[in-house]
């Protein structure tokens, strides 16, 4: 439930500032049909930045009377999304996903109140784990991601998607990039790097992305291997290496080494850059040196079907994470999950991995960025678990998607529910599954009755004949209750509940917010 409630006197809050001609002119916009909600959640947004300074709430004034409700539109010229699947209160910043079932389970004061999702709950990210089929796409990552993208729209948030080829969550005119890895067609390409000027920050991302989920390859190894490498390249050439230069000199080809120590020169202006570059040809080849497997991994994507893309033809416009960081943008990445899914999997290790990374810096930024992950099978590392709970302090989210606990590393899973402070379990969950569920929702103290009947033994002939005559007509011995109340702690949602009792198109759903507060787990009908 929002916090506040929305005024029912349209631009009240202008008028008590005094704006009275702003709020005749807006509201002349919207009764007379030219203003929507996304509009009004624009203008409102705006006006509320503007509080504390006499010139802004100049300006602002001023802007309204010349563009009206067009005031502050979003760089792409958009005001609407071209089609809606989600109900939203744009006013609070809600998207509606369903409503609190009339189950026993559910309080009685939730039941058939409507559900809905904001940047504050989104903020400690959320975790949905359920089948294929069970809805997670249809029913919770399309209406968040629309919720998003209209929240971009007014200025006050970031989206990106990230979902395989052909997955469902809205059409390429709802997005102002939409990158189509593998697609000859696609207007954008990806940046490797995200547009970063550190080697030692582009080589702690991109080793995390490559090889942060082999046990075998140390990741902080592997970032400084990298680093070995961009560092020089950069300073050579004023730019990171291709992805075909980069598998060169990671593969130690004597050539590309040679070239680029050659560009470096023999001058003092590049000296630490040639130590650099030495110390990594004096680790080449050695036990535990992680360029082998830097290597493999840069050749998944190194292949014809990418021939176009990372940077390898030189063309197109490559998307850079940290855009989304400064910018309210709306960017879903199509991986080609059919035929390249170890590169698929590589590619959203990146990204998560980069958002992680850009997201760190909030200075000047006040719009939510958010990360939506529809499948995040085999993308989560150690160091992105770690970076994803750091995130609520940073004024972003993600929201990950998975079909089975199963798909994150056993070592994982623990961290990972503890990470997170919205838990999502879909209908048909495993027993094991859910297991995990019923630990991180813990246990409530629930009172119980228990009533035991004790038979009476009179001591006075005339009772017992009494009795005998009783049990002779009604069949049963006498008795007596025996009432016994007492506090026991049960399991909120027991692992066997959440396998067989959560109904198709239900999910069982727990809320918590940046600011602390949290709802316990409650059923979801997601169908309403």
């Amino acid at each position: 439930r929002p916090s506040t409630a929305p005024p029912s006197v349209p631009w009240s809050a202008l008028r008590a500032a005094g704006q009275t001609k702003a709020a005749d002119l807006l509201a002349a916009e919207l009764l007379g049909g030219r203003m929507n909600d996304v509009d009004c959640a624009r203008v409102e947004h705006a006006w509320t930045s503007a509080q504390g300074d006499p010139a802004a709430r100049e300006a602002f004034v001023d802007t309204v009377v010349r563009q009206g409700a067009a005031a502050w539109t979003h760089p792409s010229g958009s005001r609407d999304l071209p089609a809606r699947a989600a109900t939203h209160d744009l006013l609070v910043g809600q998207v509606r996903i369903g409503r609190f079932a009339a189950d026993p389970r559910n309080p009685y004061a939730v039941r058939g109140v409507q559900a809905a999702l904001d940047p504050a709950v989104l903020g400690t990210s959320l975790l949905a784990v359920g089948p294929s089929g069970a809805g997670k796409t249809e029913r919770l990552m399309r209406p968040v991601t629309e919720g998003l993208a209209l929240r971009a729209l007014t200025g006050q948030a970031a989206v990106v998607a990230v979902c395989a080829a052909g997955t469902p969550l809205g059409p390429d005119d709802a997005y102002d990039v939409v990158v189509r890895p593998g697609d000859p067609a696609s207007a954008h390409d990806l940046d490797l790097y995200a547009d970063c000027a550190d080697p030692d920050e582009a080589a702690a991302f991109l080793a995390e992305g490559l090889v942060g989920d082999l046990d075998a390859v140390d990741t902080r190894r592997a970032a400084t291997a990298l680093a070995q490498l961009l560092g020089p390249y950069s300073a050579a050439h004023g730019h990171f290496p291709g992805l075909r230069e980069l598998r060169a000199l990671l593969e130690g080809e004597p050539a590309a080494l040679d070239a680029l120590r050659a560009e470096l020169g023999d001058g003092a202006r590049h000296a630490g850059m040639r130590r650099e570059l030495d110390a990594r040809v004096r680790q080449s080849g050695t036990p535990g040196d992680p360029c082998p497997a830097l290597a493999d991994r840069i050749a998944l994507l190194d292949r014809p079907a990418f021939a176009g893309f990372f940077g390898n033809s030189g063309e197109g416009r490559p998307f850079s994470m940290r855009a989304v960081a400064h910018h309210p943008l709306r960017v879903r990445v199509d991986l080609p999950e059919h035929g390249h899914e170890e590169a698929s999997r590589l590619l959203a290790r990146l990204l998560l991995a980069q958002f992680t990374h850009v997201v760190r810096d909030t200075s000047g930024r006040t719009h939510f960025a958010c990360l939506v992950l529809d499948d995040a099978t085999r993308t989560l590392t150690a160091e992105s678990v770690r970076a994803v709970q750091r995130l609520r302090s940073r004024n972003a989210g993600v929201v990950l998607g998975l079909r089975t606990v199963g798909d994150v590393p056993e070592q994982l899973q623990g961290p990972l529910y503890a990470a997170v402070g919205c838990r999502m379990a879909f209908s048909g969950v495993t027993t094991w599954d859910g297991r995990r569920f019923a630990e991180a929702w813990g246990t409530e103290r629930v009172e119980t009755k228990e009533v035991a009947q004790h038979t009476v033994f009179a001591d006075q002939p005339g009772t017992r004949a009494l009795h005998a005559l009783r049990k002779l007509v009604t069949g049963r011995a006498v008795t007596t209750d025996a009432v016994t109340v007492r506090e026991v702690e049960r399991e909120r949602w027991s692992a066997s509940d959440l396998a067989h009792a959560v109904p198709p198109g239900h999910a069982v759903l727990s809320l918590s917010t940046v600011e602390g507060p949290s709802a316990p787990p409650h059923l979801v009908d997601l169908r309403d």
